[in-house]
């Protein structure tokens, strides 16, 4: 019986040989699955962090981007480089071998790991009432919406965002590996009740508020293109009192609306499994539908690409070094 424990534990490899039954066993996968593995964590963290650290020295750098809408960006990007520096390569490496860094550093993972979803989402919201406000209320937007104002938003969406994941991971961190149940392994347990109110906060809630912001914004915009197409933009204007957004905001709302479509798109799979709680759901479904949510972080700079000719501009500032020359902050970029 003996050499036969001995030879399961050689064949399946413990994570701390050394430990014997302490130890957790090494995670058994295919040759294929090593590849994909290894073609995620060479592919969409380097992408992840380059991308994002564009467009925060290009918001940080030039003082032209210093905009209301470009700070809520710009935190967006801070939130999005976490997730390509921490999140996911440490969530490739856990699906490829064992946790080594010890207990203190996985809840620090963790704790990571949800604040940067936590604060990406209450961008997300800031983000979709800024361009509510400008669309819907653009006479008073100037006076609305201030650059103080949006980073004072900014610093509270932040902290609120660190109370509340102190506050729904106050177990895992004040007893870093209470749950663990073999040494190599780095999970994370909450309560059901935990669970649910993570639901409603950082999903269902958050959602609805972009959702019902952005068909505001969706039917205002729609009115005002027919106000413009009919040529009484003007007299409506001046009869009603009221400001007509511009076609700048206008465009800025079309791809800020891509990037909230796409942020729902990447986030609806991992809360549906979640909501589902189905034994059948396996680990690499699991793994799969959490990286897609990551990935989400690579895809909001490629979006910015395509619709902000700035961030075009700004890049090549960027790679041919115009960057460092004397005055280079205040060129002009829009």
């Amino acid at each position: 019986i003996s050499v036969s424990m001995m030879e399961t534990h050689e064949e399946a490899e413990l994570c701390f040989p050394e430990l014997l039954n302490a130890s957790c066993l090494k995670p058994m996968v295919s040759q294929t699955e090593v590849l994909v593995y290894h073609i995620l964590l060479l592919t969409f963290p380097p992408l992840t962090v380059a991308l994002n650290l564009m467009v925060i020295i290009s918001v940080a750098h030039f003082r032209q981007l210093h905009t209301p809408t470009n700070l809520l960006l710009l935190s967006l990007a801070v939130s999005d480089l976490l997730v390509g520096l921490v999140l996911m390569p440490a969530e490739i490496h856990l699906k490829m071998t064992c946790w080594f860094l010890g207990d203190s550093i996985c809840s620090v993972y963790i704790f990571f790991a949800w604040l940067s979803v936590s604060a990406s989402v209450g961008d997300m919201v800031l983000i979709s009432v800024d361009r509510y406000v400008a669309i819907c209320d653009p006479l008073h937007y100037t006076h609305k919406v201030t650059v103080k104002r949006v980073k004072v938003c900014i610093c509270l969406c932040w902290f609120c965002s660190g109370c509340y994941c102190s506050g729904i991971l106050n177990d895992n961190l004040t007893h870093p590996g209470k749950y663990h149940i073999c040494q190599g392994e780095c999970v994370n347990f909450i309560s059901h009740v935990a669970n649910t109110i993570d639901l409603v906060s950082t999903f269902i809630l958050p959602v609805s508020a972009i959702i019902a912001l952005y068909m505001s914004v969706f039917v205002v915009a729609v009115s005002q293109a027919r106000a413009m197409r009919s040529h009484i933009t003007s007299i409506t204007a001046q009869r009603s009192g009221k400001a007509v957004a511009n076609k700048s905001e206008l465009k800025a709302a079309r791809s800020l609306g891509v990037l909230v479509v796409t942020f729902l798109i990447c986030f609806c799979p991992y809360y549906c499994v979640f909501l589902a709680a189905d034994a059948s759901v396996t680990a690499s479904t699991a793994f799969y539908v959490n990286f897609v949510m990551y990935i989400n972080s690579c895809l909001n700079p490629l979006i910015y690409s395509l619709f902000y000719p700035w961030f075009r501009k700004t890049v090549k500032q960027i790679f041919t070094m115009q960057i460092l020359q004397p005055d280079s902050r205040n060129i002009s970029i829009l």
